[in-house]
């Protein structure tokens, strides 16, 4: 083909894919389409045939309600089945114009309702055999189908004897868009197709939508001169009429000389649907024109779709068969995933061989960061590793792929051990995964014609033109670099292993924590045990020195005493900070645990008067108590002290010389309200929410905190069943609020 050609081809095909399918301006000569608009009823657009078929020229109905045409009888009839909101699947009206019966079908679709008037055929019988005896028969045929391969030829056949084409088969679409005859009933005179493939072109992508949205399509007649519309455009919307549900739709020219090739001028093509997704076609083709009536098409497809529906339960079926053969192995490796005392990855690599006969592959690889197992057929370890980067990045945490060399170009140096790739990985910082590889099997597929050659140019008056292709002769194909597809039941099993390695992961992530927790808590225990003798033995040989030294005696005696004080002070606070650790640790590990017993607010606030105050009037703090008559708390009583002793000492800590701290407790509801408020200098909005967290204090090296109080004070309320609240002014002071339930 010269450049200049090839250019011009391209660029046809370009056209061709955006070819208006669904707005071609024409339909087909077996009918009458009226367009109408609301609420008028009148007729807005009308097909240039009317003359011919109904007796009225175009031009003269443009603009005239429908008694006009069909009289005021038949007129009302219509216009009662606008009203009951017209579906485009719905059962025709029978009507008379110009002394012929028609079968009237009405549709609304943007905003138009659109009249098909399609010639009444009576007395379609094929053969003599009934349309109706055979449709019964056919789907107590379809029921007795014992698998999926059965189905399709009952079906074929059975449409065949009640339509009478000379060809029904089953086309399936594939994965690629290409598509494949599965299933065939043909006269003995036709060419037979089963099993041959067809390029996704036969079928573009925009036709197979319109497949999908209409369960059905006929062309009696594929050698037939497009009837246009009069006017050639909605006069509402100055756009082409949409005709995408009409029955008589014109369809591309290309397409009918396709059909004209494959030597047939009639056919019928019924859509096969899985879900939302077209899953196939039953196609139907004559070599001379045959018109089958409406009913009869209503027929073929309430097979099509009940043949959808059993053949989405029959797929469904043998699906959840191919799941169930996994269900061992994958019992197997969750066991041996479970066991191992590293990482799921360890004790898949030693359990190789099931691992491969979950996939039915024959190499696998696991990659667990700097380790690599291999087992089986498989690439050279840097080519596994090359090749997981690669799924890595495509973001596919399970991937499938039984043609790699033709999305991987390195992989055609290892195509005869890994043509086919199945890989999952987990989530996890290191590299890691398992990849199963099977070896190129080499097939030839038959196509039907050349697949890379679907169209081809032809010279006409205007120009180069598309012409569809004019042979369908056998094509082989030899096929290189493919394995055996991975099939639903092997995805299935990657998914679940991938699940249970998931599980499995984060329940020995889990145990890991929990076992840290718990030595962390006896080491908790142990360092505070230890310590606590010698601390013990510190203070009681500090007091015995202090007995030895006064603080009035010499200048060397004063020193001494002074060192003995610091260091009973520094041995209180160890005391202190390891009685602090041990209750973070419980606090932390959920075992916390309290004393509860009756007792008087009245009562702890005395205790924590007599130890408190001293302190306040150490700065000239104004200390007050008031707790309403009366209230009685469920609490421990040495717990609840820490609590209050911790937040009167905090105020007092921050409260400046001759400032004010008040104390009180209130019932309300089913609890006691705790409260302690200072006029001190306040807690800053940014850190306010972060008080009760673990080390927290107000500044920032205090010597004076461990940073513990306040979230220990937090663990023991929350044991309570209370709450801790803090609110706070710069500059104006903080309250502290907990909460105790009440008891009668």
């Amino acid at each position: 083909m010269k450049p200049e050609d090839q250019e011009a081809f391209e660029q046809l095909l370009a056209n061709c894919a955006d070819e208006p399918i669904r707005f071609p301006g024409a339909i087909q000569p077996h009918g009458v389409l009226l367009m109408l608009s609301e609420p008028d009823f009148l007729i807005r657009q009308v097909s240039a045939n009317a003359q011919e078929l109904i007796g009225q020229p175009a031009q003269g109905l443009l603009g005239q309600p429908l008694d006009v045409l069909f009289g005021q009888e038949q007129a009302a009839s219509l216009l009662e089945a606008f009203r009951s909101d017209a579906e485009r699947d719905n059962v025709p009206l029978d009507i008379v114009v110009n002394q012929q019966r028609f079968d009237a079908l009405i549709h609304r679709h943007q905003g138009a309702l659109i009249v098909e008037l399609e010639q009444h055929l009576a007395d379609f019988r094929p053969e003599g055999v009934s349309g109706e005896a055979n449709l019964g028969r056919m789907l107590q045929r379809l029921q007795s189908a014992k698998s999926l391969q059965a189905l399709y030829e009952i079906s074929v056949r059975e449409i065949q004897a009640m339509t009478g084409y000379d060809r029904v088969l089953i086309y399936r679409f594939e994965v690629g868009g290409h598509g494949q005859v599965i299933a065939e009933a043909s006269a003995p005179s036709m060419e037979l197709y089963k099993g041959l493939f067809f390029p996704a072109s036969d079928i573009p992508e925009q036709a197979r939508e319109l497949y999908r949205t209409n369960w059905l399509r006929i062309i009696p007649n594929a050698d037939y001169t497009p009837v246009p519309l009069v006017p050639e455009l909605r006069p509402d919307t100055q756009a082409p009429l949409d005709l995408s549900f009409s029955t008589l739709r014109s369809v591309s020219p290309i397409h009918r000389q396709y059909m004209k090739n494959m030597g047939v001028l009639s056919s019928m093509s019924i859509s096969l649907m899985k879900g939302e997704q077209l899953w196939g076609l039953i196609s139907c083709g004559n070599r001379q024109p045959l018109h089958v009536p409406h009913e009869m098409r209503m027929a073929c497809q309430t097979i099509g779709q009940i043949l959808s529906l059993q053949i989405s339960a029959m797929e469904a079926i043998e699906l959840a068969g191919q799941r169930d053969a996994k269900l061992e192995g994958l019992q197997a490796l969750a066991t041996v995933m479970a066991q191992s005392s590293e990482n799921v990855f360890e004790g898949l690599s030693l359990a190789p061989q099931c691992l491969m006969n979950l996939t039915g592959a024959n190499g696998v690889a696991i990659i667990e960061d700097n380790k690599l197992y291999r087992h089986g057929q498989c690439p050279e370890p840097e080519q596994i590793r090359e090749l997981h980067k690669w799924i890595m990045e495509t973001g596919q945490p399970v991937f499938s792929h039984h043609n790699l060399s033709g999305v991987f170009e390195p992989a055609k140096a290892y195509r005869d051990v890994a043509s086919g790739v199945l890989a999952i990985h987990l989530p996890k910082p290191v590299e890691n995964g398992v990849l199963w590889f099977r070896p190129e099997v080499k097939q030839t597929i038959n196509w039907s014609g050349d697949p890379q050659k679907p169209l081809d140019l032809e010279q006409s008056e205007t120009g180069l033109r598309l012409r569809p292709r004019t042979s369908f002769e056998i094509w082989k194909v030899e096929m290189d670099g493919i394995s055996t597809q991975w099939s639903h039941g092997d995805l299935f099993a990657a998914n679940d292993l991938r699940r249970s390695a998931l599980e499995t992961d984060l329940a020995r992530q889990v145990r890991k924590e929990r076992q840290a927790v718990q030595a962390r808590d006896e080491l908790v225990a142990v360092v505070s045990h230890d310590l606590r003798n010698p601390m013990t033995v510190i203070s009681m040989l500090c007091g015995m020195m202090q007995n030895s030294f006064s603080s009035d005696g010499s200048h060397s005696s004063k020193r001494i005493s002074s060192a003995i004080d610091t260091m009973q002070q520094a041995a209180s606070r160890m005391n202190s900070l390891l009685e602090d650790l041990l209750d973070t640790s419980r606090i932390d590990a959920g075992r916390y645990t309290i004393h509860p017993k009756p007792m008087d607010v009245t009562q702890i606030f005395e205790d924590a008067c007599s130890l408190l105050t001293p302190l306040a009037s150490a700065k000239a703090i104004d200390i007050s108590f008031h707790a309403e008559p009366n209230l009685k708390i469920n609490a421990d009583p040495e717990r609840l002290f820490q609590v209050l002793s911790n937040l009167i000492g905090n105020a007092i800590k921050f409260t400046p010389q001759r400032g004010s701290v008040g104390i009180s407790a209130m019932s309300v509801g089913d609890e006691i309200v705790f409260s302690v408020r200072d006029t001190g200098e306040g807690i800053a909005p940014e850190q306010l929410p972060h008080v009760f967290d673990r080390y927290w204090t107000t500044k920032e090296g205090n010597p004076n905190g461990t940073g513990l109080g306040l979230y220990i004070s937090q663990g023991i309320v929350q044991a309570h069943g209370g709450k801790l609240q803090a609110e706070s002014q710069p500059g104006k002071g903080s309250e502290f609020r907990f909460t105790v339930p009440k008891i009668d």
